[in-house]
């Protein structure tokens, strides 16, 4: 098939070289941040419209709601390349409410429209098995479903347009919420004189035990905050959380409380560390590392 590709950063580079591995032709959008590679492997075109009129199926993985509204409807978009029978994915992660509006407009052009983000981190882009959840009609899900399989392995049709959106959101409350948790955990057991990394080995055989444990934790310990999945992007989708749960009249008070952490975070300059890096806030205000910075 010859399928658009929107968006080739940290998660969507992997994710389209995976579709082109599969066989398919992956056009992608003229830009100065595209590298030799990608310009060997890809079919380069002008702009998302160029793109969106020599795709049949059209994916985006851009950071932030403006970015999508910006790639579909802005100049050059990708609507003004649509036409009947063509599938809009957005694989990004935004809000929900938003992406109602987005798939209506889409629709409104003839073209069928899936909200379709995703979970598993660089690590999940890169080994083809990223957690896909996805939000829109059965029709263009079955269409869109091969091309899920070459890129993650847990693929869930979850309702209509929207419901992968709030999915997304829901895992971002668990994911943040986790990694808050095991940050707590680690620096009291290093205040306490106790060798986190014993300690979480410990946790790793009990109830406690997670991948947010397995994965996270050891990034605390090890002090090894690349990216992986950036602090400010994680705090994006919680500020997405808590206006969503404004609009439908529910408390998230813990997530709330995690979003100030993100928000500490970032007003000290560690808003491009992986979110793990979230016990950075916890240790300022323990006055304790977890453990000596690498190095």
């Amino acid at each position: 098939m010859k399928i658009g590709f929107i968006g080739l950063g940290i998660m969507g580079k992997p994710m389209a070289g995976h579709l082109k591995t599969a066989g398919h032709e992956v056009i992608v959008p003229d830009r100065r941040s595209l590298d030799a590679e990608s310009r060997s492997s890809f079919t380069v075109v002008a702009d998302a419209t160029a793109v969106a009129k020599a795709a049949e199926i059209i994916i985006l993985m851009v950071p932030d709601t403006p970015d999508v509204e910006a790639a579909l409807f802005g100049p050059g978009g990708v609507a003004a390349g649509l036409s009947q029978g063509k599938l809009v994915i957005d694989m990004s992660s935004i809000s929900p409410t938003a992406t109602k509006t987005f798939a209506e407009k889409v629709n409104a052009l003839g073209a069928d429209y899936l909200d379709a983000p995703v979970s598993g981190g660089e690590v999940g882009a890169k080994q083809a098995s990223l957690t896909i959840m996805v939000g829109g009609e059965e029709g263009a899900f079955a269409r869109a479903k091969p091309l899920f399989e070459a890129m993650g392995k847990n693929i869930t049709l979850v309702g209509p347009n929207g419901a992968g959106q709030t999915t997304k959101v829901a895992n971002q409350i668990i994911v943040a919420l986790t990694i808050e948790a095991v940050g707590e955990a680690l620096v009291f057991a290093s205040k306490a004189g106790a060798d986190p990394a014993k300690v979480r080995q410990a946790l790793m055989g009990g109830l406690a035990t997670s991948r947010i444990l397995e994965l996270h934790g050891e990034r605390m310990i090890k002090r090894t905050f690349n990216p992986g999945f950036r602090i400010v992007l994680h705090q994006k989708d919680l500020n997405l959380a808590l206006t969503s749960a404004k609009e439908l009249g529910v408390a998230l008070p813990n997530t709330a409380a995690t979003q100030q952490l993100f928000s500490a975070c970032i007003a000290a300059g560690g808003g491009q560390l992986d979110h793990s890096g979230l016990v950075k806030a916890l240790e300022v205000m323990a006055a304790h590392p977890v453990a000596p910075e690498a190095g």
